[in-house]
């Protein structure tokens, strides 16, 4: 196959690797940019995905029922609105409830989700100009060659012939990767003494049959990971709820669940916004980004970004206490705004707070969200069981409570911060665990099923920090919250992703691109430029014909969709990268013809 350059009559190559929601947004947006930035010959498209374009392999229509979505569905679009900062137009669409029909605060399925997606990838293609064309290839990547100023060959399983391309964009979302030393250890470990351990994994592809009824299992991971696998295994294997009660089937295990943090993620909140929202950003927008950006020596995340983070987050909560539950406050708004700004971090801050705020469950404290169990222990096993259901029904009252509004306040400036972020690249991964844990939480209605679970005996918390050894023939689980506790099993579930990392991609192609000299970051993220996705060498420079999208590379998001009305850092990533797409191919168009 040929890697000559494009001629004068020639229709233009674009190869998509990926095309679930990524890719989906990416054709939606050349579709939204063509008319303005492309009048060549014509242009292909090649999505290349095993799985279905739209719902790909995260959505797909073959997965329990029983999964949801952990946003409502009022809350999901992949529609672009006037809130995204970008050079494109928007192209406006139906959130998920409004497509589907249903109630903008039901947790839809996935499969509602996944039906949605395939619908906006239909319009997405429907609404390419004439002479663009769409083909999809249900195969596996396997390699992207070719020089920097020639063609791209693109290998695939399963195909003698490689495809050819002018541009290719790699959207690949959620990866398999193979195990570190210490999973590996532990999957050695089972298999000498005859014992079951799944290593992370997306839980709705994992072979939950080996785990069997009665049993305990080790589950470390206590996020959406947890929440999928405590379904399959409770109503997954036939048992019920009635109210607040759950009826077993007498098939689940009994699972022993545990994790760095030792509690689940925050409800996601029960109440909708009303009012002046807080005018974000305040304290990290632009300018505090570029500033850090252009940092000769770089930047810290701890001692540079955090701070900033800590005051935008402070500065949501409190404008929203204050404007809307001026009650509960001392003194006017103003005059605590003029003062927060000029308050240093720590002591002084903290002192501003205390005078201003009478009632310290008012207050923001970062740190006690984060990890509540810090410094805590339970003289008894069953005493932690009690206490941690207490946190929950805690957690869930407080967050379905509009007076506690402010909480809303902190998930809008953490959406604001997170759309900062994305611009200063990898930044490690304290601030995603972070986010997930305030921002990303399960529905309110599977905390109150987990809080029945531990009722019930079928699910058991063993505490923060914990620690899992392999010993005896056993796998034994024990956490500093209850000193002196432990508990045994034959079977650990690691209830989590795998860690993107381009070394220990399961994914054929981002392994060959990393042996070819891709750049990747320090937590072994593939390199783009940020400011259109261009891939970047080891070198730093930027490739002109690969472009990469998604969780695999340091310009992450939270989501290939989003909430309306909050920015959607994705939709903005996406529109700089078709835009860089099409002017890339107008222009090689125009070379050839000239």
């Amino acid at each position: 196959m040929s890697s000559e350059t494009l001629g004068p009559e020639t229709p233009a190559t674009l190869v998509i690797v990926g095309a679930g929601p990524r890719g989906t947004g990416l054709v939606e947006r050349i579709a939204a940019n063509a008319p303005e930035l492309y009048a060549g010959p014509g242009l292909e498209i090649h999505l290349v995905d095993p799985h279905p374009p739209g719902a790909g392999r995260i959505w797909r229509a073959d997965q329990s029922p029983l999964l949801w979505m952990n946003s409502h569905a009022e809350d999901v679009t992949m529609f672009t609105d006037e809130s995204v900062q970008m050079a494109g137009p928007v192209r406006p669409g139906p959130t998920l409830h409004e497509w589907a029909g249903i109630d903008g605060r039901t947790f839809a399925d996935r499969q509602v989700q996944g039906a949605y997606l395939r619908w906006v990838h239909e319009q997405a293609v429907a609404a390419l100009p004439p002479g663009i064309t769409v083909h999809h290839h249900p195969a596996r990547a396997l390699r992207v060659s070719g020089p920097r100023d020639g063609r791209q060959l693109i290998r695939l399983e399963g195909r003698d012939q490689p495809l050819a391309a002018d541009l290719v964009v790699l959207a690949l979302g959620h990866l398999d990767a193979e195990p570190d030393d210490e999973q590996a250890g532990l999957t050695a470990y089972a298999a000498e003494h005859g014992l079951v351990h799944l290593p992370p994994d997306f839980t709705a592809d994992s072979d939950l049959s080996a785990l069997p009824a009665g049993e305990p299992v080790l589950v470390r991971g206590f996020g959406l990971a947890f929440t999928d696998l405590m379904v399959l295994l409770t109503e997954g294997r036939g048992g019920r709820y009635e109210g607040d009660t759950y009826l077993p089937s007498g098939r689940e295990p009994v699972l022993y669940v545990g994790s760095r943090r030792g509690v689940p993620y925050h409800s996601k909140i029960g109440y909708d916004w009303t009012g002046e929202r807080p005018p974000l950003p305040r304290f990290l927008g632009p300018a505090e980004t570029d500033a850090l950006l252009a940092r000769p020596k770089g930047f810290d995340f701890g001692r540079d970004v955090w701070p900033l983070v800590e005051k935008e987050l402070g500065f949501a909560h409190y404008h929203r206490l204050f404007t809307a539950h001026p009650g509960r406050t001392a003194i006017a708004w103003t005059d605590f705004e003029e003062k927060y700004e000029a308050a240093s971090e720590g002591a002084e801050r903290e002192a501003l707070v205390a005078s201003a705020v009478p009632d310290p469950r008012d207050r923001l404290d970062l740190a006690a969200l984060d990890r509540p169990l810090d410094g805590v222990t339970y003289g008894s096993f069953e005493e932690f069981q009690e206490g941690l259901r207490g946190y929950v029904e805690g957690d869930l009252g407080r967050r379905h409570d509009a007076g506690h509004s402010a909480d809303l306040a902190v998930f809008l400036g953490l959406l604001s911060v997170y759309g900062q972020l994305v611009r200063l690249g990898d930044i490690g991964p304290r601030w995603h665990g972070f986010f997930s844990h305030l921002a990303s939480g399960p529905p309110g209605p599977r905390l109150r099923q987990l809080l029945a679970l531990s009722r019930a005996g079928v699910l058991k918390f063993v505490g923060a920090d914990m620690a899992v050894h392999a010993r005896d023939g056993m796998f034994r689980a024990s956490s500093p919250t209850v000193p002196g506790f432990f508990v045994e099993a034959r079977a650990l579930v690691e209830a989590r992703l795998p860690e993107p990392t381009l070394r220990r991609a399961l994914d054929p192609l981002l392994r060959r691109l990393h042996a070819d000299g891709a750049g990747e970051t320090p937590d072994g993220l593939l390199r783009v430029d940020r400011a259109d996705g261009r891939v970047l060498d080891r070198s730093g420079r930027p490739h002109p014909r690969r472009f990469a999208l998604g969780p695999h590379t340091d310009g992450r998001t939270p989501g290939a969709f989003t909430r309306p009305r909050t920015g959607g850092p994705a939709f903005r990533q996406n529109d700089a990268t078709a835009r860089a797409v099409l002017v890339f191919l107008r222009d090689l168009g125009a070379d050839a013809a000239g």
